[in-house]
């Protein structure tokens, strides 16, 4: 699966690159289907601890799905964002086989 990673407000490292890489790729075993997708690192600019965003939006055909999670840590966004993701697509893939 194609994984655009945008950092916004900051500059990523390989290492947490290759963590959200590594998490996508995982959600092809539930949805195989997949296009692409996006994931928005974003830190936001506040006295809140819990200031990174993690934004995934995944493209099937003929629907896209848009998740966002706050955390303190990215890892911990994103392991919260793939399991949103993985329900709506396991949904998806319930939805489809009962119309076949």
């Amino acid at each position: 699966m194609k994984v655009n990673v945008h950092a916004v407000n900051f500059t990523v490292d390989k290492k947490l690159v290759d963590f959200v890489q590594d998490r996508m790729d995982g959600l092809e075993k539930f949805y195989d289907k997949v296009v692409s997708s996006d994931v928005f690192l974003k830190v936001e600019k506040t006295s809140d601890k819990e200031n990174k965003i993690v934004e995934m939006k995944i493209n099937v055909p003929g629907d896209d799905f848009l998740v966002k999670k706050q955390c303190k840590t990215f890892e911990e966004a994103m392991d919260q964002a793939a399991e949103s993701i993985e329900r709506l697509l396991v949904k998806r893939k319930e939805k489809l086989r009962t119309h076949i």
